[in-house]
């Protein structure tokens, strides 16, 4: 029972960790009707956990490429005779579901302008739609050529866009090493159970395994978080 234990705490961490890839490998590897036994249940679960961890993981980058295109869309419309309102409807019912959604449901008493202002106060990764609002507002009170200024605002953020993901590309080894050497410890237990040592009485049971075991989660988890703070501060 132990064994089964810890194979299974290794498949669901590596569910959770590893790359989507990996997990829909291990996915149809597994039986496709629901079982009931104990491994398929946990083996769902943590991929349910996994997918509602991805879709929060993309949804910055889901803003940002919707800005690029909201941008690049108005500027299209707007050369072709389009007011800014129009511009905008006709460029924000053409994006992804949800963020389209989400330009067409502007607060009580918000215009466009103001709840493009408020979707970079309040989602990740939207941030550049303050930048349209400005552009917008200026070329509403002042006049000018709106169409030119969001084709080069839609180009300043795709080139933003380009260095991020060169930054990602570079840092994707340091984060697969860091999620590796935090699955290790979990491997290494299930291994000695298998061999016969059993180091799970002494680490649950024993003031002095008591203390080595939180001390080795403590620095665990310190060095995973002390890792991915290193690979975010780098973008």
């Amino acid at each position: 029972m132990v064994t089964l234990a810890m194979l299974c705490a290794a498949a669901a961490a590596w569910l959770l960790l590893a790359p989507p890839e990996s997990a829909q490998r291990l996915q149809r590897a597994l039986p496709t009707k629901p079982t009931s036994t104990p491994v398929a249940t946990l083996v769902h679960r943590a991929d349910a956990v996994r997918r509602a961890f991805l879709d929060k993981r993309r949804a910055p980058a889901r803003w940002r490429a919707a800005s690029i295109e909201l941008c690049e869309g108005m500027a299209a419309e707007l050369t072709a005779g389009r007011t800014p309102e129009e511009a905008f409807t006709t460029t924000a019912a053409v994006l992804s579901p949800s963020i389209a959604r989400s330009l067409r449901a502007p607060p009580p008493h918000h215009d466009a302008i103001n709840h493009l202002d408020h979707l970079a106060a309040t989602q990740p990764g939207a941030e550049s739609l303050r930048l349209l609002a400005a552009t917008w507002r200026l070329g509403a009170e002042r006049g000018g050529t709106l169409a030119t200024v969001l084709d080069g605002l839609a180009a300043a953020l795709r080139d933003e866009e380009a260095q991020r993901q060169e930054v990602a590309v570079h840092l994707a080894a340091p984060r697969a090493t860091a999620r590796l050497l935090a699955v290790l410890p979990v491997l290494g237990l299930a291994m000695a159970t298998a061999l016969g040592t059993n180091p799970l009485p002494f680490l649950v049971t024993t003031p002095p395994g008591l203390a080595c075991l939180t001390t080795a989660l403590a620095l665990d988890t310190l060095g995973l978080w002390w890792t991915t703070h290193l690979a975010n501060s780098a973008h």
